[in-house]
Protein backbone atom coordinates (compact mmCIF):
# COMPACT_ATOMS: atom_id res chain seq x y z
CA UNK A 1 0.00 0.00 0.00
CA UNK A 2 1.38 3.50 -0.73
CA UNK A 3 1.79 5.55 2.06
CA UNK A 4 0.62 9.27 2.74
CA UNK A 5 3.58 11.32 4.07
CA UNK A 6 2.65 13.23 7.59
CA UNK A 7 1.21 16.83 7.37
CA UNK A 8 3.15 19.24 10.03
CA UNK A 9 0.63 18.50 12.67
CA UNK A 10 0.67 15.16 12.54
CA UNK A 11 4.46 14.91 12.83
CA UNK A 12 4.45 17.08 15.71
CA UNK A 13 2.31 15.08 17.18
CA UNK A 14 4.28 11.67 16.66
CA UNK A 15 7.92 13.49 17.82
CA UNK A 16 5.88 14.44 20.83
CA UNK A 17 4.46 11.63 21.73
CA UNK A 18 7.93 9.63 21.13
CA UNK A 19 9.37 11.95 23.19
CA UNK A 20 7.43 10.84 26.03
CA UNK A 21 8.21 6.96 25.27
CA UNK A 22 11.73 7.35 25.17
CA UNK A 23 11.36 9.39 28.64
CA UNK A 24 8.65 6.63 30.04
CA UNK A 25 11.25 3.86 29.15
CA UNK A 26 14.05 5.08 30.81
CA UNK A 27 12.28 3.77 34.06
CA UNK A 28 9.90 1.08 32.85
CA UNK A 29 10.45 -2.09 30.83
CA UNK A 30 7.40 -1.27 28.34
CA UNK A 31 5.44 1.70 27.22
CA UNK A 32 2.18 2.51 25.21
CA UNK A 33 3.03 4.84 21.52
CA UNK A 34 -0.74 6.39 21.23
CA UNK A 35 -1.29 8.86 18.34
CA UNK A 36 -4.68 10.14 16.49
CA UNK A 37 -4.11 11.35 13.56
CA UNK A 38 -6.16 14.17 11.66
CA UNK A 39 -7.65 11.89 9.61
CA UNK A 40 -9.07 9.54 12.11
CA UNK A 41 -6.87 7.27 11.97
CA UNK A 42 -4.73 5.75 15.14
CA UNK A 43 -0.95 4.46 15.21
CA UNK A 44 -0.71 2.22 18.55
CA UNK A 45 1.91 -0.08 19.33
CA UNK A 46 3.44 -1.37 22.75
CA UNK A 47 7.58 -0.67 22.84
CA UNK A 48 9.84 -2.18 24.95
CA UNK A 49 13.39 -0.75 26.48
CA UNK A 50 15.05 -3.27 24.12
CA UNK A 51 13.24 -1.78 21.16
CA UNK A 52 14.49 1.73 22.42
CA UNK A 53 18.08 1.11 22.61
CA UNK A 54 18.30 -0.96 19.54
CA UNK A 55 16.92 2.23 18.27
CA UNK A 56 19.37 4.48 20.09
CA UNK A 57 22.52 2.46 19.30
CA UNK A 58 24.16 4.35 16.73
CA UNK A 59 23.45 7.94 18.14
CA UNK A 60 24.98 6.38 21.69
CA UNK A 61 28.02 5.25 19.90
CA UNK A 62 28.58 8.52 18.43
CA UNK A 63 28.92 10.70 21.80
CA UNK A 64 31.77 9.26 22.83
CA UNK A 65 33.54 9.87 20.32
CA UNK A 66 33.63 13.40 21.07
CA UNK A 67 34.78 12.09 24.86
CA UNK A 68 38.16 10.45 23.02
CA UNK A 69 38.87 13.78 21.18
CA UNK A 70 38.52 16.05 24.45
CA UNK A 71 40.94 13.71 25.95
CA UNK A 72 43.26 13.44 23.30
CA UNK A 73 43.07 16.91 23.05
CA UNK A 74 43.69 17.49 26.55
CA UNK A 75 46.70 15.07 26.52
CA UNK A 76 44.55 13.19 29.79
CA UNK A 77 44.30 9.42 30.21
CA UNK A 78 40.84 7.83 31.23
CA UNK A 79 42.64 6.43 34.41
CA UNK A 80 43.19 10.42 35.39
CA UNK A 81 39.55 10.96 35.66
CA UNK A 82 38.28 11.65 38.93
CA UNK A 83 34.18 11.92 38.37
CA UNK A 84 31.68 11.92 35.38
CA UNK A 85 28.95 14.15 35.87
CA UNK A 86 25.65 13.24 33.28
CA UNK A 87 24.32 16.29 32.01
CA UNK A 88 20.66 16.53 29.81
CA UNK A 89 17.81 15.03 30.14
CA UNK A 90 19.06 12.09 27.79
CA UNK A 91 21.44 10.88 30.58
CA UNK A 92 18.38 9.88 31.95
CA UNK A 93 18.58 6.32 29.72
CA UNK A 94 20.04 3.10 31.34
CA UNK A 95 21.96 2.50 28.40
CA UNK A 96 23.22 6.36 28.63
CA UNK A 97 24.45 5.36 31.79
CA UNK A 98 25.73 2.12 30.94
CA UNK A 99 28.19 3.51 28.01
CA UNK A 100 29.34 6.19 30.05
CA UNK A 101 30.13 3.54 32.53
CA UNK A 102 31.87 1.09 30.23
CA UNK A 103 34.17 3.73 28.77
CA UNK A 104 35.70 5.68 31.38
CA UNK A 105 35.54 2.82 33.80
CA UNK A 106 33.58 3.96 36.73
CA UNK A 107 29.98 4.11 37.92
CA UNK A 108 28.93 8.07 36.64
CA UNK A 109 27.36 10.31 39.16
CA UNK A 110 23.98 10.57 39.19
CA UNK A 111 22.73 12.59 42.17
CA UNK A 112 22.05 15.98 39.72
CA UNK A 113 19.32 17.04 38.60
CA UNK A 114 20.73 16.55 34.36
CA UNK A 115 17.92 19.15 33.27
CA UNK A 116 19.21 21.68 36.14
CA UNK A 117 22.65 21.19 35.61
CA UNK A 118 22.12 22.46 31.97
CA UNK A 119 19.89 25.54 32.67
CA UNK A 120 22.09 26.34 35.57
CA UNK A 121 25.00 26.41 33.36
CA UNK A 122 23.30 28.17 30.61
CA UNK A 123 22.26 31.28 33.23
CA UNK A 124 25.61 31.72 34.41
CA UNK A 125 27.26 31.69 31.11
CA UNK A 126 25.11 34.69 29.73
CA UNK A 127 25.57 36.26 33.27
CA UNK A 128 29.34 36.42 32.22
CA UNK A 129 29.02 36.77 27.98
CA UNK A 130 26.72 40.03 29.79
CA UNK A 131 29.55 41.55 31.20
CA UNK A 132 29.13 40.78 35.03
CA UNK A 133 32.48 38.92 34.84
CA UNK A 134 33.97 37.88 38.73
CA UNK A 135 35.51 35.33 40.54
CA UNK A 136 37.30 32.42 38.87
CA UNK A 137 37.29 31.92 35.49
CA UNK A 138 35.49 28.54 35.56
CA UNK A 139 33.18 28.92 32.36
CA UNK A 140 33.87 26.29 29.93
CA UNK A 141 33.63 28.56 27.27
CA UNK A 142 33.15 26.84 22.82
CA UNK A 143 36.41 26.65 21.08
CA UNK A 144 37.21 26.83 18.08
CA UNK A 145 37.36 23.23 16.47
CA UNK A 146 40.13 23.94 13.48
CA UNK A 147 42.75 26.77 13.47
CA UNK A 148 41.69 29.78 11.23
CA UNK A 149 44.45 31.89 8.81
CA UNK A 150 44.80 32.88 5.54
CA UNK A 151 47.34 32.65 2.83
CA UNK A 152 50.62 33.82 2.43
CA UNK A 153 53.19 33.55 -0.54
CA UNK A 154 53.82 30.34 -1.50
CA UNK A 155 50.25 28.73 -1.03
CA UNK A 156 50.77 28.68 2.75
CA UNK A 157 48.41 29.23 5.28
CA UNK A 158 49.43 31.35 8.13
CA UNK A 159 47.31 30.44 11.32
CA UNK A 160 45.95 33.59 13.08
CA UNK A 161 43.56 31.87 15.50
CA UNK A 162 44.66 28.31 16.90
CA UNK A 163 42.31 25.31 17.10
CA UNK A 164 41.34 25.09 20.80
CA UNK A 165 40.79 28.70 21.49
CA UNK A 166 38.11 29.66 23.55
CA UNK A 167 34.77 32.14 21.84
CA UNK A 168 35.39 34.56 21.75
CA UNK A 169 38.40 35.19 20.62
CA UNK A 170 40.11 38.56 18.80
CA UNK A 171 43.65 38.05 17.33
CA UNK A 172 46.22 40.07 14.89
CA UNK A 173 48.89 39.79 13.00
CA UNK A 174 50.98 42.23 10.58
CA UNK A 175 51.51 41.28 6.78
CA UNK A 176 53.13 43.28 4.21
CA UNK A 177 53.27 43.51 0.49
CA UNK A 178 55.95 41.28 -1.68
CA UNK A 179 55.89 43.48 -4.66
CA UNK A 180 57.43 47.20 -5.16
CA UNK A 181 54.20 49.47 -5.96
CA UNK A 182 51.66 46.80 -4.94
CA UNK A 183 48.39 48.96 -4.03
CA UNK A 184 46.27 46.13 -3.11
CA UNK A 185 45.71 42.67 -1.24
CA UNK A 186 43.56 39.81 -2.04
CA UNK A 187 43.15 38.18 1.91
CA UNK A 188 41.97 34.67 1.26
CA UNK A 189 40.11 33.26 4.84
CA UNK A 190 41.24 29.46 5.39
CA UNK A 191 40.55 26.78 8.06
CA UNK A 192 42.26 23.63 8.76
CA UNK A 193 45.28 22.25 10.54
CA UNK A 194 47.65 21.99 7.19
CA UNK A 195 50.03 24.15 5.98
CA UNK A 196 49.51 24.46 2.65
CA UNK A 197 46.16 26.12 0.76
CA UNK A 198 45.30 23.29 -1.16
CA UNK A 199 44.77 21.08 1.66
CA UNK A 200 42.68 23.16 3.95
CA UNK A 201 38.78 24.62 3.72
CA UNK A 202 38.82 28.11 1.81
CA UNK A 203 36.07 30.37 4.14
CA UNK A 204 36.04 33.79 1.90
CA UNK A 205 38.20 36.21 -0.46
CA UNK A 206 38.32 39.77 0.12
CA UNK A 207 40.41 42.42 -1.33
CA UNK A 208 42.23 45.65 0.55
CA UNK A 209 42.88 48.06 -1.98
CA UNK A 210 44.30 51.24 -1.27
CA UNK A 211 47.69 50.56 0.10
CA UNK A 212 50.43 53.51 -0.42
CA UNK A 213 52.82 52.10 -3.67
CA UNK A 214 56.08 51.66 -1.17
CA UNK A 215 58.79 49.18 -1.61
CA UNK A 216 58.01 45.60 -1.07
CA UNK A 217 58.25 45.09 2.37
CA UNK A 218 57.04 48.72 4.04
CA UNK A 219 53.34 48.74 4.18
CA UNK A 220 52.13 47.12 7.27
CA UNK A 221 48.78 45.64 6.58
CA UNK A 222 47.13 44.18 9.53
CA UNK A 223 44.83 41.73 9.90
CA UNK A 224 42.44 41.18 12.75
CA UNK A 225 40.05 37.72 13.35
CA UNK A 226 37.29 37.89 15.39
CA UNK A 227 35.15 34.90 16.30
CA UNK A 228 32.40 35.89 18.68
CA UNK A 229 30.40 33.54 21.24
CA UNK A 230 28.10 32.32 18.59
CA UNK A 231 31.23 31.40 16.35
CA UNK A 232 30.70 34.07 13.64
CA UNK A 233 33.90 34.94 12.20
CA UNK A 234 34.78 38.71 11.08
CA UNK A 235 37.98 39.20 9.41
CA UNK A 236 39.39 42.80 9.02
CA UNK A 237 42.46 44.17 7.20
CA UNK A 238 43.84 47.64 7.29
CA UNK A 239 46.76 49.39 6.37
CA UNK A 240 47.98 51.07 8.98
CA UNK A 241 49.75 53.92 7.70
CA UNK A 242 46.14 55.47 5.77
CA UNK A 243 43.44 54.04 7.61
CA UNK A 244 42.16 52.03 4.35
CA UNK A 245 39.89 49.18 5.56
CA UNK A 246 38.35 45.75 3.85
CA UNK A 247 36.42 43.04 5.85
CA UNK A 248 34.42 40.01 5.20
CA UNK A 249 32.28 38.06 7.99
CA UNK A 250 31.43 33.89 7.64
CA UNK A 251 30.42 31.00 9.46
CA UNK A 252 33.28 28.72 9.79
CA UNK A 253 31.23 26.00 10.90
CA UNK A 254 28.75 26.23 8.22
CA UNK A 255 28.35 22.95 6.28
CA UNK A 256 31.14 21.57 8.46
CA UNK A 257 30.15 18.12 10.19
CA UNK A 258 32.03 16.45 12.94
CA UNK A 259 33.27 14.13 10.96
CA UNK A 260 34.55 16.14 8.58
CA UNK A 261 36.45 17.94 11.53
CA UNK A 262 37.58 14.22 12.58
CA UNK A 263 38.88 13.38 8.95
CA UNK A 264 40.93 17.10 9.08
CA UNK A 265 42.25 16.51 12.39
CA UNK A 266 43.32 12.76 11.33
CA UNK A 267 44.71 14.45 7.76
CA UNK A 268 46.48 16.84 9.82
CA UNK A 269 48.31 14.06 12.26
CA UNK A 270 49.19 11.30 9.21
CA UNK A 271 50.96 14.15 7.09
CA UNK A 272 52.33 16.35 9.55
CA UNK A 273 56.12 15.58 8.52
CA UNK A 274 55.23 16.36 4.73
CA UNK A 275 53.78 19.20 5.37
CA UNK A 276 56.30 20.63 7.61
CA UNK A 277 58.83 19.89 4.91
CA UNK A 278 56.75 21.34 1.77
CA UNK A 279 56.02 24.09 4.05
CA UNK A 280 60.50 24.65 4.38
CA UNK A 281 60.11 24.34 0.76
CA UNK A 282 57.68 26.92 -0.06
CA UNK A 283 59.17 29.49 2.35
CA UNK A 284 62.69 28.60 0.78
CA UNK A 285 61.16 29.00 -2.52
CA UNK A 286 59.56 32.65 -1.65
CA UNK A 287 62.82 34.42 0.13
CA UNK A 288 64.65 33.38 -3.01
CA UNK A 289 61.94 34.89 -4.89
CA UNK A 290 61.98 38.07 -3.20
CA UNK A 291 65.34 38.48 -3.30
CA UNK A 292 65.39 37.74 -6.92
CA UNK A 293 63.11 40.97 -7.54
CA UNK A 294 64.97 43.20 -5.41
CA UNK A 295 68.47 42.56 -6.98
CA UNK A 296 67.06 42.72 -10.31
CA UNK A 297 65.56 46.07 -9.79
CA UNK A 298 68.65 47.33 -7.97
CA UNK A 299 70.75 46.18 -10.96
CA UNK A 300 68.17 48.38 -13.61
CA UNK A 301 68.48 51.33 -11.97
CA UNK A 302 71.87 51.46 -10.55
CA UNK A 303 74.06 48.81 -11.81
CA UNK A 304 75.56 51.05 -14.30
CA UNK A 305 76.69 53.97 -12.01
CA UNK A 306 77.65 51.65 -9.36
CA UNK A 307 79.22 48.23 -10.62
CA UNK A 308 82.21 47.56 -12.86
CA UNK A 309 81.93 44.77 -15.69
CA UNK A 310 83.41 42.23 -13.22
CA UNK A 311 80.99 42.99 -10.37
CA UNK A 312 78.08 42.39 -12.60
CA UNK A 313 79.05 39.11 -14.08
CA UNK A 314 79.94 37.86 -10.51
CA UNK A 315 76.21 39.26 -9.80
CA UNK A 316 74.72 37.45 -12.80
CA UNK A 317 76.31 34.17 -12.34
CA UNK A 318 74.48 34.28 -8.39
CA UNK A 319 71.31 34.91 -10.22
CA UNK A 320 71.42 32.11 -12.62
CA UNK A 321 72.55 29.75 -9.85
CA UNK A 322 69.91 30.79 -7.77
CA UNK A 323 67.55 30.77 -10.43
CA UNK A 324 68.42 27.16 -11.50
CA UNK A 325 68.51 26.13 -7.84
CA UNK A 326 64.89 27.69 -7.18
CA UNK A 327 63.25 25.26 -9.72
CA UNK A 328 64.38 22.13 -7.92
CA UNK A 329 62.89 20.49 -4.87
CA UNK A 330 66.01 21.09 -2.49
CA UNK A 331 65.55 23.56 -0.06
CA UNK A 332 69.22 23.48 1.09
CA UNK A 333 70.53 24.21 -1.95
CA UNK A 334 67.89 27.42 -2.58
CA UNK A 335 69.21 28.41 0.81
CA UNK A 336 72.62 28.30 -0.17
CA UNK A 337 72.02 29.65 -3.80
CA UNK A 338 70.24 32.75 -2.03
CA UNK A 339 73.00 33.03 1.25
CA UNK A 340 75.44 33.28 -1.88
CA UNK A 341 73.48 36.14 -3.51
CA UNK A 342 73.05 37.62 -0.65
CA UNK A 343 76.79 37.81 -0.42
CA UNK A 344 77.21 39.11 -3.33
CA UNK A 345 75.76 41.99 -3.35
CA UNK A 346 76.09 43.36 -0.09
CA UNK A 347 78.72 45.82 -1.27
CA UNK A 348 75.91 47.06 -4.11
CA UNK A 349 73.63 47.53 -1.56
CA UNK A 350 75.57 49.39 1.02
CA UNK A 351 76.84 51.53 -2.20
CA UNK A 352 72.92 52.75 -3.40
CA UNK A 353 72.33 53.38 0.43
CA UNK A 354 75.51 55.66 0.52
CA UNK A 355 74.44 57.13 -3.18
CA UNK A 356 70.70 57.82 -1.71
CA UNK A 357 71.84 59.63 1.00
CA UNK A 358 74.01 61.78 -1.16
CA UNK A 359 71.35 62.59 -2.88
CA UNK A 360 68.95 63.57 0.35
CA UNK A 361 71.49 66.01 1.49
CA UNK A 362 72.44 67.60 -1.89
CA UNK A 363 72.33 70.99 -1.30
CA UNK A 364 71.36 71.20 2.38
CA UNK A 365 73.46 72.85 5.26
CA UNK A 366 74.00 71.38 8.39
CA UNK A 367 71.36 74.16 9.36
CA UNK A 368 68.73 73.27 7.20
CA UNK A 369 69.10 69.73 9.37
Amino acid sequence: AQLTPLGARDLRAMQVEAREVKESLSSRDRARFHVRLVNGDAVDLTLDTETLEALSANLVAKTLKPCRQALRDAGVDIADIRGVVLVGGSTRMPMVRRAVAEFFGQTPLTNLDPDQVVALGAARQAHLLAGNRGGDDWLLLDVIPLSLGIETMGSLVEKIVPRNATLPIARAQEFTTFKDGQTAMRIHVLQGERERVDDCRSLAHFELRGIPPLPAGAARIKVTFEVDADGLLAVTASEQSTGVSAQVAVKPSYGLSDDDIARMLRDSFDHARDDLDARALAEAQVDADRLLDAVRAALAADAEALLNVDERAVIGSRIDALVTARTGNDRSAIRQATDALSTATDDFAARRMDASIRNALAGRTIASL
